[in-house]
């Protein structure tokens, strides 16, 4: 079956193919779904499916590459050459236009045994905010003003704790902390930029490096940064979280050097990989914004801090976790809670949440979960 795919697809197939066994259990589950409906198609079917694939023209040059083994390279070559002969946007129409015809054949995604819950803690180190935050979200869900705040990261955590045992779901419950993370279970699956430190300190190390060459240029660099293994960068543990993490820190712009960065797009790279059924992300306080050259270089010392721009960012981040938890299956059900950490606000987003109202009643965080999710 394989053999009767044209190259423009078959390729990207094959780098999934190859990641199958460090994927999470959702994205095993979307291979082995996409693999049994070509294997189920005929040979006059497989025709039809790919016809527009087959009309992309490849260069001999590139078909002599070892697509076969290193597919993620050829990719990169293959997209250089889309954009040089004018056929990006037709081949983007045509994967766009494959990807909806494939997800119509598959059955409906089971929901989740609980409803989701996604939660964003923001605004850390900042004692005083006059302005306004949350307005992307307060139409969609219920303000609370009138929070005690006392323990509250704590009581998040602990009902993180409590669904991660009452539903264990293996990669199913995340902690994602843009600084150093809280004492948690271990159940649930952190990731935190202050531990990646040292593989972040020896990636930029390595892109520094990279760069002093005479000829490099972003789209060889972006090549050698694909082909970096979690070992390469000092990743011990977890095969499947640590190539997880390498993907964060070598695909993500900007998840090398702000922390705000790294844990909106590790949210993102959760929802959408994992398909997480909770998810807390907590930001920090970012660095300043600094020359380039300054950013890659790390240099200890270098440690100054913003905390109203990281609340500024993390209040957008915030925004677009929900987005992109209402991607997935069952988002009627979900729920989202956005809090001002050591403050008494918070925006709580769910079915039972009356929209673009606000209450000043008066509970803890753990109340307010639990009032949350019914």
């Amino acid at each position: 079956m394989l053999q009767q795919l044209p190259l423009s697809y078959l390729s990207s197939l094959l780098r999934e193919i190859i990641e199958y066994d460090y994927g999470f259990p959702a994205e095993r589950t979307e291979i082995e779904r996409e693999l049994s409906t070509l294997a189920s198609l005929s040979a006059n079917q497989l025709q039809e499916w790919f016809h527009a694939f087959a009309q992309i023209r490849i260069t001999a040059a590139l078909e002599q590459e070892d697509w076969v083994n290193q597919p993620a390279h050829f990719l990169e070559s293959l997209s250089s050459y889309l954009w040089s002969s004018h056929q990006m946007d037709r081949f983007r129409e045509t994967a766009q236009a494959f990807g909806t015809r494939m997800q119509a054949t598959r059955k409906s995604i089971s929901a989740p045994p609980i409803p989701r819950l996604g939660v964003a803690v923001i605004g850390q180190g900042v004692e005083n905010y006059e302005g306004r935050f949350f307005e992307r979200l307060r139409p969609h869900g219920t303000l609370f003003s009138g929070l005690d705040p006392a323990n509250g990261l704590q009581q998040i955590l602990d009902a993180f704790s409590a669904r991660a045992a009452t539903h264990a779901e293996p990669y199913g419950h995340w902690y994602v902390d843009g600084g150093v993370t809280a004492q948690h279970s271990p159940d649930v699956v952190s990731v935190s930029y202050a531990e990646l430190r040292p593989a972040r300190r020896t990636l930029l190390q390595y892109i520094a490096q990279q760069v002093s060459q005479p000829g490099m240029g972003p789209e060889q660099l972006r090549s050698n940064l694909i082909r970096l293994q979690p070992e390469n960068l000092g990743m011990k543990g977890d095969p499947v979280l640590n190539r997880f993490q390498i993907k964060l820190l070598t695909e993500g712009s900007g998840t090398q050097i702000f922390s705000t960065t790294f844990a909106q797009w590790t949210a993102r790279e959760v929802l959408r990989r994992a398909q997480a059924v909770s998810l807390l992300v907590r930001y920090a306080p970012r660095q300043r914004q600094r020359p380039m050259h300054e950013l890659l270089s790390d240099k200890p010392g270098d440690d100054s801090v913003d905390p109203l721009g990281s609340l500024i960012d993390a209040d957008m981040g915030a925004y677009y976790q929900w987005i992109d938890q209402q991607r997935l299956p069952a988002a009627d059900r979900s729920v989202f809670i956005a809090w001002f950490e050591g403050h008494s606000t918070a925006i709580a987003v769910g079915p039972v949440m009356p929209r673009g109202v606000e209450s000043r009643s008066r509970m803890d965080l753990g109340t307010l979960l639990r009032h949350s999710l019914g």
